[in-house]
């Protein structure tokens, strides 16, 4: 018998970026109510950083990207999530959330929460010309292209689309949208 899942709950793509990946698994397991998408890409860098996808509350559910159709999207249409957080999102995932692509689970939630009017935070990582970054090994510094800002600014264009920059602005942002719809974040 499956169980019944308590709604709304918080949608959560991962994308194939390692930048502040481990601090945003800490932020998903303060969340009660989460359904985590698990691009393929991001499955590799879990296990490259050595995180576990354990840590997250019992009442998570993970959906994997092991459909061509990436299923798991049509939950969009059913009014299960109040919010999608996708990040942190490689440069890829933004330019092709930032012009419409949509093939592969974390571009396919994305597209579905915008058509069903899902709120959505994307927590971007390429967003200045010059960052430091947590690699398997140790940090490294990088230099975000030119085409990778733009894309960021044009995803912050879009209708119910918050970008933050940064794992303090995706705190901040889930608490206020969770504390909107009257939901605790511990």
């Amino acid at each position: 018998m499956a169980k019944k899942l308590r709604t709304p709950r918080l949608a959560w793509a991962l994308t194939g970026s390692g930048h502040f990946v481990t601090e945003s698994l800490e932020l998903m397991a303060g969340v009660a109510d989460l359904d985590l998408f698990v691009s393929k890409a991001a499955a590799e860098v879990v296990r490259m950083y050595r995180d576990d996808l354990k840590k997250l509350p019992p009442s998570a559910r993970i959906f994997r990207d092991t459909t061509a159709s990436a299923a798991p999207v049509g939950l969009f249409y059913h009014g299960v999530y109040h919010t999608l957080v996708l990040g942190p999102a490689t440069s890829n995932t933004v330019a092709k959330c930032a012009y419409g692509i949509s093939d592969n689970l974390a571009t396919n939630v994305f597209a579905q929460a915008g058509k069903c009017r899902v709120p959505i935070i994307v927590f971007a990582c390429d967003t200045a010309p010059e960052l430091d970054t947590r690699t398997p090994d140790g940090m490294a510094k990088v230099y975000p292209r030119r085409v990778d800002l733009e894309n960021v600014e044009r995803l912050k264009a879009f209708d119910s689309v918050q970008v933050v920059e940064t794992v303090t602005g995706l705190d901040e942002a889930l608490r206020a949208r969770l504390a909107c719809l009257n939901i605790s974040c511990s």
